[in-house]
């Protein structure tokens, strides 16, 4: 499943809407699509949600759409 993770790019500044980030990863659940952020970033994750259907077909023909992929430690 494809996962949106609105994120702010420093955990040291106070989250505002104008700093909100989005990347997309795939992953099986949402806790592993979280750990993967987490693990591999030093982002203040805001929020997951997963993509399907037509809200999946949306974001990809969004031309910021990229599948994010992590290389393991």
């Amino acid at each position: 499943m494809i996962w949106k993770v609105l994120y702010q790019p420093s955990k040291t500044q106070s989250p505002r809407r104008e700093t909100t980030h989005a990347l997309y990863v795939e992953a099986d659940t949402e806790v592993e699509a979280h750990a993967l952020v987490e693990d591999h970033t030093d982002y203040e994750i805001e929020f997951i949600e997963p993509l399907q259907g037509k809200h999946l077909e949306y974001e990809q023909a969004n031309e910021d759409y990229k599948l994010t992929e992590f290389n393991n430690k």
